[in-house]
């Protein structure tokens, strides 16, 4: 029969890519299931700074935050060192909420923030948990590998989530079972089985359980490590039927837009605010207002609703930091289907999409890759041992193999 032939080169591809990049898929998978909930550790190991008593007091602007953070010392640390470059400020309209300033990343330095009162701009502290939850972002997406997006560790989690979608498919084809109408024998382990066959039955069964959320993960996290994918799927979901959208009268340049000089002064943020503001009014529900990290002057608003349910569901503005013109404005309400979906890929990447059900069950599943990869070690190696004992007694492999 040629299934024979077939199966037994898929068994080998899935055998010889599952004890190639295991190691890293388990170890991309940890620091995934990590994540999972970071938004809601943070908010409760810094509740303390992270709210202020809501005063009669107009807020201060930005740049005023600014100036005085750069003014302050305080809280054990010299932050008019740490902060002298800032690159984005989170503003919002909660009274009782504290403003979020991070610095720019200098050379040799990690990036980090800080939360300040938005009526006096006295600084309240540096969010605990911040350094811890970097480093497994770093370990997660690169690796902590040099270079971080721009080196070499960005291409391998690229090719090891290729080699998970590859073993995907060739391990939904190698359990096919012979009765496969019976749900349990799709997603029941045989607990009463003992050695090769557990493991193959754990093995198998728990692919099963995760594959729909492993083949997910796997199809949007391509999406940052492939410039080629990310265009590929660009061009998929984008919506080439609709005119392109007209921009407001106060966004169409008549003059080429300035840029800096290399003595001038550093970017400030008033005057992109100020423009956001008129835009808004009082729609938003937090903005993050974030400089250019090279010689540009647009400054891009990142701007959230008070109904948004996730992350992706964002305004978009970008802003000349120098004249406060408005260039560009994409809400979130009038895009396409595909391009909320663009949108949205870091949500339905980790699940949060579908509100925190979602985050739990992509967690889990993240967490059950470390059972997968030794089951799978021990299958590989056991069948070796077999094999090298007696080549014809093929009896003892486990179903499958």
């Amino acid at each position: 029969m040629m299934y024979r032939p077939i199966k037994a080169a898929l068994l080998q591809v899935h055998s010889i890519i599952g004890v190639t990049i295991s190691l890293i898929l388990a170890l991309i998978a940890i620091t995934g299931a990590t994540m999972s909930f970071e938004d809601e550790i943070g908010a409760s190991l810094n509740a303390g700074i992270m709210r202020v008593e809501p005063r009669a007091a107009p807020m201060l602007t930005p740049d005023a935050l600014v100036m005085r953070l750069q003014a302050a010392q305080g809280v054990g640390q010299d932050f008019s060192q740490e902060f002298r470059k800032v690159s984005a400020v989170t503003m919002t309209s909660d009274p009782a909420a504290a403003v979020r300033i991070r610095s720019a990343r200098n050379e040799g330095e990690s990036r980090g923030s800080v939360y300040v009162d938005p009526y006096d701009g006295h600084v309240l502290g540096a969010p605990r948990g911040e350094d811890f939850f970097l480093t497994v972002r770093r370990l997660h997406r690169w690796l902590l590998l040099p270079g971080d997006g721009k080196g070499v560790g960005r291409q391998v989690t690229g090719v090891a989530a290729i080699g998970l979608i590859v073993m995907l498919m060739s391990g939904i084809v190698l359990r096919w079972p012979r009765h496969a109408r019976n749900i349990r024998i799709w997603l029941k382990p045989n607990l009463g089985l003992r050695g090769r066959g557990f493991h193959w039955s754990l093995h198998s069964v728990v692919g099963t359980w995760v594959m729909l959320i492993y083949l997910v993960m796997a199809l949007t996290g391509l999406w940052y490590s492939f410039d080629w994918y990310r265009d590929g799927v660009t061009w998929l979901f984008s919506d080439r039927t609709a005119a392109p959208k007209a921009e407001s009268k106060s966004a169409q340049p008549r003059s080429p837009p300035p840029t800096r000089a290399a003595d001038s002064t550093p970017l400030t943020f008033d005057r992109a605010w100020s423009a956001f503001l008129r835009t808004q009014e009082n729609r938003y529900a937090t903005a993050q207002l974030t400089l250019p990290s090279g010689a540009g002057t647009v400054i891009r608003i990142r701007s959230w609703t008070r109904d948004a349910s996730h992350d992706g569901a964002r305004d978009e503005f970008r802003v000349d930091a120098i004249t406060g013109r408005l260039i560009s404005s994409e809400i979130y309400a009038d895009k396409s289907t595909g391009e909320r979906i663009l949108a949205n890929l870091l949500d339905i990447h980790r699940g949060s999409l579908w509100g925190w059900p979602g985050k739990l069950l992509f967690m889990l599943a993240a967490a059950l890759m470390p059972l997968i990869a030794v089951t799978g070690f021990v299958l590989y190696f056991s069948r070796r041992k077999h094999r090298r004992v007696s080549r014809p007694m093929l009896g003892n492999l486990a179903p499958g193999e």
